[in-house]
């Protein structure tokens, strides 16, 4: 036997009700404690009779109106706020109700932001920053010919076991910790090397390993040694060759300046805190990529510096050719930031 269950009628007036209170902004369940009808009942009602209107996403109602969430996107991207725990403190200093961080970190991810680490960057005053401009400005029109002219130079610290730079591992989520996902390092004797090198349009030049602390007497062995046989084998004239260095004092020093000009050496005039524009600064990064490939580390400094000079022989011109080749677009960048920092 089927036995057939109706929908018990409900009278105009009833209906009447229900539909005001819909529209009143009452949900269901409210309208049917309201007015005894079964909540079932109410909800086919006003379906029927405002088809179009949006069922409510349910849930808690928000503490945060809109002007709030405006005025936490407009206090990160103002700068004003670095994270949003400085926001929620902001925040909830000019609203009634407090909300938590996570309620901010949610408006924010809603508004298409997203949380990055800062990245370290030289520290730059206005002096810096006037500089860069206006070296970029004087080379804005320099064509990726009369970058080729320049021999670029740099030194960098190596570490025997560990590196400067993140290392990523993939692994499963909850799982243990495993030796594959250890870094080691060594509070003692974990031992390092400074190194010198240049490179050219050509690749690489020679690299010179720094014996302690680098003065301005090591480094013109360095030039004479070093730097002097690199631009022999640079395939640049000597005439033509430009050579680039940072503003370290031993670079400047008064030794270092009679060096240059008793080999008629003509030098770029480089700004102060510039390392994105030095693009030997990539190559460094090649380098150390290339030693972190290792799956043993070296068993002292001596097998350390084995391993930099087979890995710097094995930089191609290709890779040097690539980075001189962003040089119009760094200074490009450097123009567009005003002399701020850049990507790079």
């Amino acid at each position: 036997m089927i036995v057939i269950i109706t929908m018990k009628a409900i009278s105009s007036a009833q209906r009447d009700n229900i539909l005001s209170l819909s529209t009143a902004g009452l949900s269901a369940r409210q309208i049917a404690s309201r007015t005894g009808v079964c909540k079932s009942t109410v909800a086919k009602l006003t379906k029927e009779c405002h088809p179009d209107k949006e069922n409510s996403s349910g849930g808690r109602p928000s503490k945060l109106t809109s002007t709030d969430r405006r005025a936490i996107i407009q206090h990160i991207t103002t700068g004003k706020a670095d994270n949003a725990v400085q926001v929620t403190h902001h925040i909830n200093s000019i609203i009634t109700t407090p909300v938590s961080s996570q309620t901010v970190r949610n408006v924010l991810k809603a508004a298409n932001l997203k949380a990055v680490t800062k990245k370290k960057k030289p520290l730059l005053s206005i002096s810096h920053r006037k500089r860069r401009l206006d070296f970029a400005l004087a080379h804005q029109n320099w064509t990726v010919e009369d970058w080729k002219r320049v021999i670029w130079s740099d030194e960098t610290k190596i570490n025997r076991i560990g590196s400067d730079g993140k290392v990523y591992v993939w692994k499963k989520k909850g799982g243990p910790l495993t030796d594959r996902e250890i870094n080691g390092t060594l509070k003692f004797g974990g031992g390092s090397l400074m190194v010198w090198g240049c490179m050219g349009w050509n690749g690489v030049g020679m690299l010179a390993e720094v014996e302690g602390r680098m003065d301005a007497e090591q480094y013109v062995d360095i030039l004479n040694h070093h730097l002097l046989p690199s631009m022999a084998e640079s395939g640049i004239d000597e005439e033509d060759i430009i050579f680039q260095q940072d503003n370290d004092p031993k670079h400047t020093s008064r030794r270092a300046r009679e060096w240059f000009e008793e080999h008629n050496i003509h030098l770029l005039d480089w700004p102060a805190q510039s390392p994105d524009v030095n693009v030997i600064e990539h190559l460094w990064g090649i380098l150390k990529k290339k030693l972190i490939a290792y799956e043993h580390p070296p068993k002292g400094v001596w097998e350390l510096w084995e391993r930099v000079v087979v890995e710097w022989g094995q930089i191609t011109a290709e890779d040097c050719q690539k980075l001189i080749e962003s040089m119009p677009r760094r200074i490009e960048a450097v123009i567009k930031a005003k002399g701020g920092h850049t990507k790079y």
